[in-house]
């Protein structure tokens, strides 16, 4: 579809969801009152929807259909307060299908192949979307959830599946879990890695892709606006495709909220221009990233985001330095010696906020050195550059610890990389 067509379809949808919203949903009649949007840059002057927004309506006071029309419900788990609760309709729930198959196929997926999903299922969207996406494509699909290391085990050697789902810090356990009893993850056959559902660098791909032997894609969602599908990869992997006929994606100052222009880096907003159960305009989703709305390699016209640097609210603030804990993670990747088993420790209790990087060195390393020893010259030479070029990439002193393997906690959902005290 052409730049001007796709514009076209965007503002109509716009206008249609709006009128949708505005009709049967009092919290949008409240704030959107009788806006009428002429162009799609008219869409900057209405106000946002934060995640405070949905834990305010719990449970229900965002629906726009009846409840029941609700074909599903899912639900965050509510770690920070009440969840945030999210409803499809059939026809949602085939749009679902839709965008997820076409993220699947874009990063190589194909009918008949084997896929293994290690994502959780439940109220989590992450297993049931790559489910059903993969079954509008024609997948054999291996639900087997997350946990359970063992049976993940013995399924990827015994089922060689073509495909793996999973977040990629437990795809890395269970490629080193594996490693550790003697098998070998390269050889299970492996073709294709869909992770997503936490930031990761390009660092953690080349581990993916050495321990498994395949192509490792980003795929991108949130609960809040569909589940995963949002955007995804493709074999050009220049960027994220978002699927902007169904989420108009917007970016904005993650402080002021001010829109920025393509290729500026700030905060994700998107609006939902399909949804009837549960349409959101301007939600802002947390995500830091960036824009393109240059053509692709791929020949795809849709609009591209960048890799998920962070989130706005995961930022750390250390002695005035702003830092996401990408930035950390793609300097330790970038030495050979280290795995990417790290954590941050900011300890607060002190007059300057001190910051601490706890990692773990490569099973090479460790057997070269005839077991781990901190005092080993070759770790402390690690340590030693390992900190100097953390320090040239982030402008911050940190102190830097060279951990022993296994050290780090390994996460069966999503890795917890910082640490607060004090």
């Amino acid at each position: 579809m052409s730049r001007g067509a796709r514009q076209r379809l965007q503002l109509e949808r716009l206008q249609e969801v709006i009128r949708w919203a505005v009709a049967r949903v009092a919290f949008h009649r409240d704030r959107l009152g009788s806006a009428r949007l002429q162009g799609l840059s008219d869409l900057a002057a209405l106000p946002f929807v934060r995640k405070a927004d949905l834990r305010e309506q719990y449970p229900f006071g965002l629906l726009a259909v009846p409840r029941a029309e609700l074909a599903r419900i899912h639900a965050s788990s509510g770690t920070k307060g009440k969840p945030t609760v999210v409803a499809y309709t059939a026809g949602d729930l085939d749009v679902w299908r839709e965008v997820m198959a076409r993220v699947m196929t874009a990063a190589g997926a194909h009918r008949g192949d084997l896929l293994h999903i290690a994502f959780g299922y439940g109220l989590f969207t992450g297993g049931l979307g790559f489910h059903d996406g993969a079954e509008r494509i024609g997948m054999t699909v291996v639900p087997v959830s997350s946990g359970n290391t063992a049976r993940h085990h013995l399924l990827l050697q015994d089922f060689r599946p073509d495909a793996i789902a999973a977040t990629p810090s437990f795809a890395l356990h269970l490629a080193e879990t594996l490693a550790e009893q003697g098998g070998q993850p390269r050889e299970l056959g492996l073709r294709l890695g869909l992770f997503g559902a936490e930031p990761w660098t390009e660092g953690v791909r080349v581990a993916l892709e050495r321990a498994f032997g395949l192509r490792a894609f980003d795929i991108y969602g949130l609960s809040e606006i569909i589940g995963p599908g949002v955007a995804g990869e493709c074999g050009a992997r220049a960027g994220l495709h978002i699927a902007d006929d169904h989420f108009l994606p917007e970016i904005v100052d993650p402080v002021s909220g001010v829109s920025l222009p393509p290729g500026c880096e700030g905060e994700l907003v998107l609006t939902t221009l399909t949804k009837r159960a549960m349409p959101l305009i301007r939600y802002r989703t947390g995500d830091i990233t960036a824009l393109t709305l240059e053509p692709c390699g791929c020949g795809r016209t849709s609009a591209r985001m960048a890799r998920i640097k962070g989130r706005a609210d995961d930022m750390l603030v250390v002695r005035g330095v702003n830092l996401y804990p990408s930035e950390v993670e793609s300097t330790l990747l970038a030495v050979e010696e280290l795995v990417p088993h790290y954590q941050l420790v900011v300890d607060r209790g002190t007059t300057l906020a001190r910051l601490e990087v706890q990692v773990e060195p490569a099973p090479e390393l460790v057997a070269r050195c005839g077991g781990f020893s901190a005092e080993h010259p070759e770790i402390v030479t690690l340590r030693q550059r390992a900190a100097e070029r953390l320090e040239r990439a982030i402008g911050l002193s940190v102190e830097l610890t060279i951990v022993p393997p296994r050290t780090i906690p390994r996460s069966e959902g999503k890795a917890v990389r910082v640490i607060e005290r004090g």
